[in-house]
């Protein structure tokens, strides 16, 4: 079933065309990768289904039209959002990040604990005092307290560290083995998305290229729109 339906999405920037027509799918369950080189419209993408900027086109999230909503309704829709940056409140705790963002759901306190263990042990902690990995962790967790039914991960893991990396990617690998969450995620390497990702969606200067399952993208393909 299609959870999320974007079809020729367009946006821009002033007077700055950032998309010229993006459309893409994410079923219920299926994790779905966006991916592009740099400036190619991916976050733009993101900002615009999370209704965070105006846009033209269609977009569907389980039935409801988003492209009527602000951002906050398409959240509580059932829209998780993980931004680049990670953005967590830093004035406040571990605990206090998560309860702002709670609703009623499995993803409880418990389960993000279970999730990501080094939370558990600073939950108490001003989450401005992590470590970078400790706030894309916090990051993800605050938007999994959201109980969404589509999870979107932005550049999850860049510039962190290869042991942090890894755990955050294990961690999804699970959200998808023993959750029926939905994920588009943004990431830059092949190898890392080629364990989690059903299939991928490629930008170049703010169309989609190329979909298909990963083991699909040809070397020659990769290097002509990714750059690897």
């Amino acid at each position: 079933m299609t959870l999320l339906s974007v079809r020729d999405l367009t946006a821009g920037y002033g007077g700055a065309q950032a998309l010229s027509g993006v459309t893409l799918e994410v079923g219920a369950g299926e994790v779905v990768a966006l991916m592009g080189r740099n400036g190619m419209g991916k976050t733009t993408t993101i900002r615009a289904i999370c209704r965070m900027m105006p846009s033209g086109g269609t977009m569907v999230f389980d039935g409801t039209d988003l492209a009527t909503l602000p951002s906050h309704r398409a959240a509580r829709l059932g829209i998780g959002l993980v931004p680049e940056g990670r953005r967590c409140f830093a004035p406040l705790t571990v605990a206090e990040n998560l309860a702002a963002a709670a609703r009623p759901g499995p993803w409880d306190v418990a389960a993000i604990r279970g999730l990501f263990p080094r939370l558990g042990d600073r939950m108490g902690q001003v989450a401005g005092t992590l470590s970078g990995g400790e706030q894309q962790m916090l990051a993800i967790g605050r938007a999994l307290a959201t109980n969404p039914r589509l999870l979107i991960l932005d550049e999850a893991t860049e510039g962190l560290a290869p042991l942090v990396r890894t755990e955050i990617r294990a961690a999804i690998r699970r959200l998808k083995s023993e959750t029926g969450l939905a994920i588009l995620i943004v990431d830059k390497s092949l190898v890392e998305l080629r364990e989690v990702a059903d299939r991928a969606v490629v930008l170049e200067r703010g169309r989609d290229v190329w979909t298909g399952g990963l083991d699909a993208l040809d070397a020659a393909t990769a290097d002509r729109l990714l750059g690897v």
